[in-house]
């Protein structure tokens, strides 16, 4: 009788959750954009033209997914269904490994990648070391094509962090001209990364932004929601203002950043 109570006990839990998470996922309506490029703009700004092999045209071009709703590496629907407006149509992977700086890492070597410059896909661990994927497809000639791009972000994911990635770039002086690519960065654990994979102008040259993140655990890259409910999910660019406040962080402007080297 025990056992019989207990598996009830254990199935009506169950029964708990999934309708926990259908009720949080009717709460999700469909996103009806396509691209990152497609998000409607506010009134009076216009998107600077940009060549598809950019990283800013790049990134303008990654596909979101229908559904809002953003998942654990486990498959698990992340508990904060709040900070998202929309979600990256790419994979999170089945390890907790892909949070906030390696997706940063991750959507900048995919665009390296997918422009044919592997020779130019290079992070750094705690140590120093220099992880390189053309030197790595050498080293590891059994898996060629993506799954080695595949398996080389597993490693930088491992040994690569806020730190290391920090420590890559170089800051911006003036956050008023945020430029798409750009990382907004705090070195620690806890640390935190966001990437800029967007940017819009009005004809008085001031600038709005759209910001993508991963969190903790491993989780669906995503573009939050910014605080100003009327521009939403645009950022204001200001000189004036020192803290981003996003949903689950907060950035000085002065850890806005930018990469060393842009091939």
């Amino acid at each position: 009788m025990q056992s019989n109570l207990s598996r009830l006990s254990y199935n009506a839990g169950i029964l708990i959750l999934l309708l926990f998470v259908a009720c949080r996922m009717a709460g999700q309506p469909l996103n009806p954009y396509p691209t990152i490029g497609s998000i409607p703009l506010p009134a009076g700004y216009h998107r600077h033209p940009a060549a598809s092999t950019c990283f800013a045209g790049w990134l303008r071009n990654i596909p979101l997914k229908k559904d809002r709703t953003v998942y654990l590496f486990n498959g698990s629907p992340k508990r904060n269904q709040d900070a998202q407006f929309a979600v990256l149509d790419i994979p999170v992977g089945r390890q907790d490994l892909q949070q906030c700086a390696d997706a940063v890492m991750r959507l900048r070597a995919e665009w390296l990648y997918a422009t044919g410059k592997p020779e130019a896909i290079t992070f750094y661990t705690e140590q120093g070391r220099r992880l390189n994927l053309r030197e790595w497809m050498q080293r590891h000639p059994g898996s060629p094509g993506r799954a080695s791009l595949d398996n080389y972000l597993i490693t930088v994911f491992t040994y690569c962090s806020t730190r290391t990635l920090r420590r890559q770039l170089q800051p911006v002086a003036n956050a008023d001209t945020i430029a798409a690519g750009e990382v907004l960065i705090r070195a620690g654990s806890p640390g935190h990364a966001m990437l800029v994979v967007d940017v819009a102008e009005d004809g008085q040259g001031h600038r709005v932004y759209l910001l993508a993140q991963s969190y903790m655990p491993a989780q669906d890259i995503h573009i939050v929601v910014a605080p100003d409910g009327g521009l939403s999910p645009w950022y204001r660019a200001d000189a004036a203002i020192s803290l981003i406040q996003t949903p689950e962080w907060t950035f000085k402007t002065s850890e806005l950043c930018s990469w060393s080297t842009n091939p």
